[in-house]
């Protein structure tokens, strides 16, 4: 059997680029097989049933990562909840290079992507927001209090990325990462 011309790990940070700064509508096969430098017939091989089995692809790639790194931070009962914080809180500065990077739930979640992936971009947010109702509790916020932070945390991520982008300015992001923090420290 032959070697991969592209491995896995590269092959869904290039899917997830162009998905990240087109959203599923405006991504073509031509742009996913540039980014990915794999002909169009070979991103048929991988993926039978196409662009749709790519997108699940990159949230389920997406899934795991923060799974693996923002998830387990924020949860590692090892430390306590000011260290975890501020550990879940720099590994979404890297999910997101700095604010110089989309969210894919924002991007898959434009027009048919919505349509396609609804169930899958509910699932993840939820998981988001139990992450940060958990680390809430760790701090012996009350349910509801939590509860408020982490939707407040999740509109502050999604929003300041948006801002980020549009005004240019990636302080907004940080800033906006230090008010998530400042919440819990203060």
């Amino acid at each position: 059997m032959r070697p991969q011309k592209v491995l896995d790990g590269d092959l869904m940070n290039g899917l997830a680029k162009v998905f990240r700064s087109l959203g599923y509508e405006g991504a073509s096969l031509q742009e996913l097989s540039v980014e990915t430098g794999l002909k169009k017939a070979s991103l048929y091989h991988r993926f039978p049933n196409g662009k749709q089995e790519m997108a699940e692809s990159v949230l389920l790639h997406f899934d795991q990562w923060v799974k693996n790194n923002v998830f387990s931070a924020l949860s590692d009962e090892k430390h306590d909840p000011i260290i975890r914080l501020k550990l879940g809180l720099e590994q979404i500065r890297l999910l997101y290079e700095g604010g110089n990077q989309m969210c894919v739930f924002r991007t898959l979640s434009m027009d048919k992507g919505l349509q396609l992936f609804e169930n899958n971009l509910q699932e993840g947010i939820q998981q988001w927001i139990n992450a940060f109702v958990n680390i809430g509790l760790a701090f012996h916020l009350s349910l509801e209090k939590a509860e408020q932070l982490a939707i407040q945390n999740m509109i502050d991520i999604q929003g300041s990325l948006v801002l980020s982008r549009i005004m240019k300015d990636k302080t907004i992001f940080e800033n906006a990462l230090k008010n998530i923090e400042e919440r819990y420290i203060t």
